[in-house]
């Protein structure tokens, strides 16, 4: 127990150290793994990453899904200015028929993995019907702060490139029904495709490389020719 006033001193600053270190660590950001998608749209692109390690089994089935092509000729069904735009189901959404392997992926639902991951401008979050357990392919990129759906809603991943898209998407004439905020257009994704920036840096290291020996091989024939004439 502290008694002496220096000491209690000493105590409280110590106390209130821990208190932020706990703080700073649990509100600290998950980190994005490697891999990043991309959904083209006649506004723009969108570029988004995950977070293997805040909801890993939603990550692993939205990321088949992309695979597979799925998201291809979906649309953005709602775009709520300083809210939400969301992705449509792609059971429904698509104007392209999907085949089987697409349809069996697509049908799946995945269990609510939420988290301590706030709702900010950015995140990416999946939606779901009343049952927690009922997610499936349709999510939401948030286009502002929603504290009211954490801990409500699985947070999977957050936009790394794009806001400039998502704010013209927020400029865009829409409708109401009921709840949702709506285009009054369909917003198409025109396609996607996805990367991993790990081999991209590789690509980048391996051409670092590949010229340092290219000048390495030049040096060593310079040095023999004035040693060895």
């Amino acid at each position: 127990m502290c008694t002496d006033n220096s000491v209690l001193l000493i105590c409280l600053t110590l106390s209130l150290c821990s208190v932020l270190l706990v703080v700073g660590a649990s509100s600290a950001e998950p980190q994005l793994g490697s891999a990043r998608v991309v959904f083209q749209t006649e506004y723009g692109d969108i570029e988004f990453g995950f977070y293997p390690s805040v909801a890993p089994i939603t990550v692993d089935h939205i990321f088949k899904l992309v695979r597979l092509g799925c998201y291809n000729t979906n649309h953005f069904f709602r775009v709520d200015k300083g809210f939400v735009a969301q992705v449509a189901d792609v059971t429904n959404g698509r104007s392209a028929p999907m085949n089987e392997e697409q349809r069996i992926e697509a049908e799946k639902t995945v269990i609510g993995e939420f988290s301590k991951v706030k709702h900010v401008r950015g995140i990416l979050s999946m939606g779901r019907y009343e049952d927690p357990n009922s997610a499936a392919s349709s999510f939401s990129i948030l286009l502002g702060d929603a504290s009211h759906l954490d801990g409500q809603y699985a947070i999977f991943g957050k936009v790394t490139k794009g806001d400039e898209t998502l704010k013209k998407l927020e400029q865009l004439p829409t409708r109401r029904e009921g709840i949702f905020v709506m285009p009054t257009e369909r917003i198409t994704i025109l396609s996607s495709y996805y990367y991993d920036k790990q081999m991209e840096s590789c690509e980048v290291d391996r051409s670092i490389l590949k010229r340092r020996l290219a000048a390495s091989a030049v040096e060593v024939e310079r040095q023999r020719m004035k040693c060895f004439p």
